[in-house]
């Protein structure tokens, strides 16, 4: 996990070390913070006891997540009006995982289209250019008086 789990392992263990029991232990923890369960700290003791006091988690040997990440953009530059439900999909992944991806990738969502939350060069251009055709197109026939705006009333 964090840093901040590795922090309160070492208080664990401290408090193992003072002869108390895991659930004495969060008692005494909780009384500052809410941050951890009792059957994590349970689970904790018994490793300290065991003779095993590293702090630290174990590693995984699971895939990486970036090739999840690479894939699910890839999947979104070939075609930006794709919903994440269909990504997941085709990904066989849950669509929750696909949208937070999304997300710390810098995409969001804007008008049925995943779009890069800060915009390039190319995307700033682009913006100024169908802005400035609309204003011609306004010109020559006028549209923007027959807009209609209005709030939640």
């Amino acid at each position: 996990m964090g840093e901040f789990n590795v922090e309160i392992r070492y208080i664990l263990k401290f408090h193992l070390k003072k002869g108390k029991n895991a659930t004495q232990a969060v008692r005494r923890i909780m009384t500052f913070i809410e941050l951890m369960s009792l059957r994590v700290a349970q689970n904790w003791f018994k490793r300290f006891q065991s003779g095993y006091f590293d702090v630290k988690d174990e590693s995984r040997s699971s895939r990486p997540v970036t090739d999840k990440v690479d894939a699910i953009l890839k999947i979104v530059d070939q075609g930006r009006h794709i919903n994440f439900y269909d990504i997941a999909e085709e990904l066989r992944m849950d669509h929750k995982t696909v949208l937070t991806h999304l997300n710390k990738a810098g995409y969001t969502k804007k008008l049925d289209t995943w779009a890069p939350y800060k915009l390039t060069g190319r995307n700033l251009i682009n913006s100024v250019l169908v802005c400035d055709f609309l204003l011609k197109c306004n010109e020559t026939e006028p549209f923007l008086k027959r807009l209609i705006t209005g709030d939640e009333k």
